[in-house]
């Protein structure tokens, strides 16, 4: 079993990877490639779903290559989630520009929505707010607003997907036009109970229900692709948030982690039923195993390794990302400056689109050190605004798992630990999301029973790191950033 490999493509924000993984979680080989960012105008963000794909093909091919093909026994793929995109069913090509997540366009039609008193009913239905994060108000902004868009669909040509969608019809090459559950349930499309499309739900949104695609589960026999030579199975898919919470083994209710990649976003599992949180976070599928579905909690974060780029690409302090870490560390704090990264809006829990960043507490002395470390310390304070929120919804955090890019960064994981109060755990393996999908594909593939053999075959804690400050230095910056967020939405 040690020779089987499982190859793992994974779609994000600002690159496409394509990942090999053996039995035990480790990585043989990969293969990545970054992704074109398209900024039309401001608050737009644009993807070439061409791009992509191209990305993506080659990237499985490389990796391919590199381990032999006969060793891959199956396929999981982890994406962007909210990220929409729009191709012609005739001709297999993009019609438009992918709308991705980060894109806040649609803000009036979802206040126009909020105004009109739909909000509570949304929310109880899909777990989700109204908010242009999502990627029903996308669709409709596209058939409103694109003539190639709406002829499409005028002439039952069109069909629409997130990321997974857009890759299995082109893996499968048109046979499969399949959504998994998790994607599916952050469109604000399908009710969350049934893991189904609604028509009421379509209607109010704008969405015609023929461009969606079947809603499948996470793990099974979802497609097959000849992109590799003979007749490879597509056996695993999630949104890269839950592939990322199943990574790290988040199996039992109560449990969580943090993925701090483009953005950050925190999951905790919350048993088999929807939960309703009172206190502005999300509920979403986590997994749907064999038409069965578990559910999570979430708060969603829209920038945290983003905010990183900009001091690199927008300001120039820095020259790469791996330079915060020492920058950090050599000053004692950051000499009174606080950064909200609302570079992009404001997730949860104050889901503020219009939202912009603040830099406040600047004086004379301040030198990049400090703006550094403030945009780090960030990271902690938007995730210790999660946790309160999940505390004040049951769900106490007694440690937190945390993944992703970042997290490479001790002073990083240190500084949430110190921020939230509880115990930080780090994977053995960081790339938990593209973990998570290679534990579905498995369970998919028949290589193990359920993901909690997955788990115990492929998952592993690294490191921990213990809060090191008092309560009333906690209290003090948890005051200070909630003061600089107070200024941030007043403006």
């Amino acid at each position: 079993m040690t020779a089987d490999l499982i190859l793992v493509l994974d779609a994000g924000t600002t690159s496409t990877r394509a990942i090999a993984f053996d039995t035990r979680g480790a990585i043989v080989a990969s293969c990545g490639r970054p992704i074109t960012q398209h900024y039309p105008q401001s608050g737009w963000v644009e993807h070439d779903a061409a791009e992509i794909w191209r990305l993506s093909r080659d990237c499985l091919i490389d990796v391919s290559d590199q381990v032999g093909a006969p060793r891959i026994k199956a396929i999981g793929i982890t994406n962007q989630r909210e990220t929409i995109v729009f191709w012609d069913r005739l001709t297999g090509e993009p019609l438009a520009n992918a709308i991705v997540w980060q894109d806040r366009r649609t803000g009036d039609a979802c206040a126009a929505l909020k105004a009109a008193g739909h909000e509570a009913a949304v929310q109880a239905q899909t777990g989700l707010l109204l908010d242009p994060y999502f990627s029903g108000t996308k669709i409709r902004w596209a058939l409103d607003n694109w003539p190639r868009v709406a002829a499409a669909e005028r002439d039952g040509r069109l069909l629409v997907g997130t990321v997974e969608s857009w890759l299995i019809w082109k893996l499968s090459a048109g046979a499969r036009h399949v959504s998994d559950a998790t994607n599916a349930s952050r469109t604000l499309l399908m009710d969350l109970a049934s893991c189904a499309w609604d028509t009421g739900l379509c209607e109010l949104i704008g969405v015609p229900q023929a461009v969606l695609p079947t809603i499948v589960d996470c793990a099974g026999a979802l497609a097959t692709t000849a992109l590799l030579g003979g007749e490879t199975p597509i056996t695993g898919s999630a949104g890269d948030q839950q592939a990322a919470a199943i990574g790290q083994a988040c199996l039992e209710p109560g449990q969580l982690k943090a993925t701090y990649g483009t953005g950050c976003f925190l999951l905790a599992h919350a048993g088999a039923r929807p939960p309703t949180s009172t206190h502005r976070l999300l509920s979403t599928v986590a997994w749907r195993l064999d038409g069965v579905p578990a559910y999570a909690l979430e708060g969603a974060i829209f920038t945290a390794g983003a905010a990183v780029q900009w001091l690199r690409d927008g300001l120039g302090i820095i020259g790469s990302s791996a330079e915060t870490e020492a920058l950090a560390q050599s000053v004692a704090d950051s000499g009174g400056v606080v950064f909200v990264p609302a570079l992009a809006g404001m997730g949860a829990p104050h889901w503020q689109p219009t939202a912009r960043g603040t830099l406040t507490g600047l004086s004379g002395g301040t030198t990049r050190a400090h703006i550094v470390r403030a945009t780090l310390e960030a990271m902690g304070q938007q995730t210790a605004d999660l946790v309160d929120a999940l505390a004040a919804d049951g769900v106490p955090a007694a440690a937190l798992r945390v993944d992703g890019g970042m997290v490479a960064n001790d002073w990083l994981c240190q500084n949430l630990a110190d921020s939230l109060g509880v115990t930080v755990e780090r994977p053995r393996v960081i790339e938990t999301t593209a973990l998570g999908a290679a534990m579905l594909a498995g369970v998919g593939a028949g290589l193990w029973p359920d993901l909690g053999a997955a788990a115990a075959a492929m998952s592993a804690p690294d490191r921990s790191f213990t809060p090191n400050v008092d309560d009333a230095t906690r209290t003090t910056r948890r005051a200070a950033w909630a003061h600089a967020v107070r200024q941030t939405l007043a403006d």
